[in-house]
């Protein structure tokens, strides 16, 4: 078994030796990690099918290509984001000098879960070391050949004193979770989240939790129709439904909603459908979480779909669900689509913000009075208006949850900020000193009040 203490200690030793804040050797080590990627894509990708029964296409698009352009903005932006900032001094510190001064936290880890096994390891590494951190990578067990593979590229590319990686199961996140860091970034569950918060609090270690959620898809009447079904079908069905960002639950306008489910079966007919299905659609990832997801649908008024042949569940639809159905208890994250009716667009802020704040909403309307109600109305941790998912894609827009959906966020510089302390330092000179802030004070209480007013 792997001694974390030992590779915390190698760690926090080359750490202190100042090498990491380098910015060259950030520059360079998130270069041959982007070249350890393209070395290894086909190994990669063979992975994730092996893992998640993913076609070479989906699976470069949403993990190794993904990753890649994230490392690719990061090595464009890091050099400027590691200067010094200057900023104003107020005059009460006159004369004095600002300054913003971003330093890495330290010794990372990085907890990551199985849907997404590639992109949601490597992007917050790529991260990590652009912020000048060493870092403990854990993978997920559920995902055994692409934590493999990723454990083999890193212990190729990097040294264990800088990056490490510790495989295993719940015993081995025990163990990591009582050792102190500097930073935890954890993906996966809101249930796991709590465990690695209330660890992380032991040692007062700062967390990014990036969690999940009942994420709402609304469709409003205005909206155009076909352009919709055809956009939540892929959102939803990507993965088979394994995306913690994904529709989890269909809100329609009664006005709209048969219209909207026969265009949604003819896309999943047309996505989905014919002899090659098995082929190319991903597989639940194992016995358990495909039990659960069958379980979910008795009962229910299921309209398409339902079937399921091996480790695969066919693209579901479900109608007229209750509230209080067992699909609307928790993430369903996999490819069931609850669909309910409202007439109103307050009925919908009213449903929604009955359910616990979630990671991301989707809204199709044509209406600027409908978007700003649902924005302004609703709390969410990001979202689109007439797609889902594609806001993930945007080195530009910060990504993370909020309330019990997660904390925290990354992509892009937001990702560098996470993983970055910014220290902040006045200067101040020595040929001026101002009487008035040293006692005894006599009668400076007006001249004060004048200053700070």
């Amino acid at each position: 078994m792997t001694n974390i203490s030992d590779i915390i200690n190698k760690q926090n030793n080359f750490f202190k030796k100042g090498i990491t804040k380098d910015i060259n050797y950030r520059i360079n080590s998130l270069k041959k990690l982007y070249q350890a990627i393209i070395d290894n894509e086909d190994k990669i990708l063979q992975a994730l099918k092996n893992d998640l029964h993913k076609s070479s296409y989906e699976a470069y698009m949403t993990e190794v290509g993904f990753t890649l352009n994230e490392i690719s903005y990061l090595l464009k932006h890091t050099k400027k984001w590691t200067k010094r900032k200057r900023v104003k001094t107020s005059i009460t510190n006159f004369p004095a000098s600002s300054y913003i001064y971003p330093e890495p936290y330290g010794i990372t880890l990085i907890m990551s879960p199985w849907n997404y096994p590639f992109q949601l390891t490597i992007v917050p590494l790529a991260a990590s070391i652009a912020a000048g951190n060493c870092c403990i990578v854990k993978p997920s067990n559920y995902a055994k050949y692409t934590s493999k593979v990723m454990k083999e590229i890193i212990n190729d590319t990097f040294s264990e004193e800088y990056i490490a990686v510790v495989e295993g199961g719940r015993e081995a996140n025990t163990n990591l979770l009582q050792e102190k860091f500097d930073y935890i970034f954890f993906t996966g569950s809101v249930a796991v989240g709590k465990v690695v918060m209330e660890a992380a609090a032991k040692h007062l270690t700062p967390v990014t939790l990036e969690l999940g959620g009942k994420s709402p898809c609304i469709v409003d009447e205005s909206a155009n129709i076909e352009l919709a079904a055809k956009r939540i079908v892929w959102g939803k069905f990507i993965n088979a439904g394994q995306t913690c960002v994904a529709p989890d639950y269909l809100l329609v306008n009664e006005n709209i909603k048969d219209e909207l489910i026969n265009r949604l079966k003819k896309y999943i007919d047309q996505f989905y459908g014919g002899d090659n299905f098995l082929d190319t659609y991903p597989k639940i990832i194992n016995e358990h979480h495909f039990k659960r997801l069958k379980e979910l649908l008795k009962n229910e008024q299921v309209i398409y779909g339902g079937k399921s042949k091996g480790e695969y569940i066919f693209p579901t639809l479900v109608d007229n669900v209750s509230l209080s159905s067992p699909l609307m208890k928790e993430e369903i994250f996999g490819p069931i689509l609850p669909i309910i009716a409202y007439q109103k667009i307050d009925d919908v802020i009213k449903i929604v913000s009955n359910f616990p704040k979630p990671l991301a909403l989707y809204l199709f309307t044509t209406s600027p009075k409908i978007e700003a109600a649902i924005i302004n109305n609703v709390s969410f941790g990001g979202g689109c208006i007439n797609d889902p998912l594609v806001h993930l894609n945007s080195s530009t827009l910060p990504f993370g949850g909020v309330g019990e959906s997660g904390m925290g966020s990354y992509h892009g510089k937001a990702s560098f900020d996470t993983f970055t302390h910014y220290k902040s330092i006045m200067k101040r000179k020595n040929n001026f000193d101002m009487r008035l802030k040293y006692p005894p004070y006599h009668d400076n209480l007006k001249v004060i009040k004048r200053i700070l007013k």
